[in-house]
């Protein structure tokens, strides 16, 4: 359960840990990828994907932080794989100077939403971080399977060797 801002930041750093294994895995015809047929996000190569996952993190933390929904840092560039890993560390040191020290009552303060009359409670939006970060290393992962590069086991096993695990497990 996310109680405060470093509990937070905790469980962040081990999506963002994940995050890098999935992007370090990558072979180097992963560089120049990009989907067949698309526009717009729909026809993002993996090099902009990293990128947007590298400068959404400081658009979802100046929500939180009350300063609006605002993309306001300049995101390091991911031209070639070898960026990738530095643009995906340097947002993460960025987004965990914006969060730590911040109150625990944002947590549960209202911010409002940059399309809509609603709000959102803080702990919602730096939620919705996650969700989106897993949503794009996801769509990473799944672009290197359908090209037949090796893909990392979320929890390193796969499905068949639960298959055998479950049957020698002790209740």
């Amino acid at each position: 359960m996310i109680t405060d801002p470093e509990a937070y930041l905790n469980y962040f750093r081990s999506i963002h840990r994940r995050t890098l294994r999935d992007i370090e895995a990558l072979p180097s015809p992963a560089e120049g990828w990009e989907p067949p047929v698309g526009e717009g996000e729909k026809g993002w190569g993996i090099a902009r994907i990293v990128y947007h996952i590298s400068e959404s993190r400081i658009y979802f933390a100046s929500a939180y932080c009350g300063k609006g929904w605002r993309y306001d840092w300049d995101a390091p560039s991911t031209e070639h794989q070898s960026d990738w890993v530095p643009a995906l560390e340097a947002s993460a040191a960025e987004f965990q100077k914006r969060i730590e020290g911040t109150p625990r009552d944002w947590l549960d303060r209202r911010i409002k939403m940059i399309d809509t009359d609603g709000t959102l409670s803080g702990w919602r939006i730096l939620m919705m971080l996650l969700e989106h970060e897993v949503h794009h290393r996801s769509q990473i992962d799944t672009y290197a399977g359908l090209e037949g590069w090796d893909v990392p086991q979320i929890y390193d096993r796969t499905r068949e060797q639960i298959d055998e695990l479950q049957d020698k497990q002790t209740l």
